[in-house]
């Protein structure tokens, strides 16, 4: 448990430097130069999100039970996921209404993705992973909705085409993964068999 712990705190607490340490962020890209702040950003998150996977691998082989979740909230998970995916490719395709609304489209789907994971899994460690990227996605998606209203900031949307090539996209990753990867790379098949 430790190590989804300490991963948890080493690749939330990455992405969240630009939140609460914002001018060490700036001092550090001046002193080094933005490509090896990127290079070194990378590491120390590649670093997290091994720790977390390892971590919470390691924490399902002896579950600490907090409740047992009914079998329908895996269909209720199942769903609450595409919208996630579609999110997600929204925030890669340029010029849609979709982050012309929401703004970071990428934090709503994060929201997305754990609220569906706590509803399906009663762990200690799902609680502490999906608990714990839900908490950091609401603060985060606060602080940066309000930083870009006082500064301004919009999301020009460019066509009702571009929110439907994020929607295809969104779904063809969806099924792909439900369906097809979920199972070899997480151990779990969302659909049974």
């Amino acid at each position: 448990m430790l190590a989804l712990i300490l991963g948890l705190l080493i690749f939330l607490g990455v992405h969240s430097t630009r939140l609460f340490a914002a001018d060490w962020r700036t001092a550090q890209v001046e002193r080094r130069g933005l490509g090896a702040w990127k290079g070194l950003y990378s590491v120390v998150a590649l670093v997290g999100l091994l720790l977390i996977i390892w971590g919470y691998g390691q924490a399902r082989l002896a579950p600490t039970w907090l409740w047992v979740s009914p079998v329908w909230t895996r269909h209720l998970a199942a769903l609450l996921t595409i919208p996630a995916f579609i999110l997600l490719a929204a925030t890669y395709v340029p010029g849609t209404h979709i982050k012309a609304r929401v703004g970071h489209p990428m934090l709503l789907g994060v929201k997305f993705w754990a609220l569906a994971h706590l509803i399906a899994n009663g762990t200690l460690a799902d609680l502490l992973l999906f608990g714990g990227f839900l908490a950091w996605a609401v603060a985060l998606y606060v602080v940066l909705r309000r930083r870009d209203r006082l500064a301004g900031v919009s999301y020009p949307a460019v066509g009702a085409s571009r929110d439907g090539i994020a929607i295809v996209i969104g779904l063809v990753a969806w099924v792909v993964f439900a369906l097809w990867l979920h199972g070899p790379l997480i151990g779990v098949r969302p659909f049974g068999g």
